[in-house]
């Protein structure tokens, strides 16, 4: 597969379980999926030594014929607002979730190779203060071949 046949989708789902618990199982056109705002929530609960009846499991939807591409959550509040899912038909791209040059909660910054090539993709999900757009403002960092720069940017015109 070359980069033009890429298929990709994006979509802010507002923290709705159902969308995001649906996507995967119906956008089977689209080699990835891109979402903004998802939501967290018990998965179940896991063994604990600490607490009876164990401790929760957070996260949020996964399918057998996608692998998702999130930061890892350093606190409890810390939870990601983007995610990436790609198809399992493009794992000999060797698709990397980059966290050593963008590692922040509202940007996913993901590579992969395609004929030798290193080619990038950021999804960005602002906020109301605008923290990733001030985070990429702020941080200097040159990355060559962003083929795809997507996400819910939050900018509404004043008027």
């Amino acid at each position: 597969m070359i980069i033009k046949n890429l298929r990709i989708f994006s979509q802010n789902v507002r923290k709705n379980s159902v969308i995001v618990t649906s996507l995967p199982k119906s956008l089977t056109q689209y080699n990835i999926i891109l979402i903004q705002e998802l939501p967290w929530s018990e998965i179940h609960k896991v063994l604990s030594t600490l607490y009876s009846k164990g401790e929760p499991l957070m996260g949020t939807c996964h399918h057998p014929n996608w692998i998702t591409y999130a930061r890892i959550p350093l606190t409890d509040s810390d939870f990601p607002r983007v995610i990436a899912y790609i198809n399992t038909c493009l794992s000999s791209f060797h698709f990397l979730l980059c966290k050593d040059i963008i590692n922040h909660r509202d940007i996913g910054l993901i590579f992969f190779f395609n004929n030798n090539v290193c080619f990038y993709i950021l999804n960005i999900y602002s906020d109301s203060s605008h923290s990733a757009l001030n985070y990429l403002k702020d941080t200097e960092v040159n990355i060559d071949n962003v083929i795809l720069m997507t996400g819910d940017f939050n900018i509404r015109d004043r008027l």
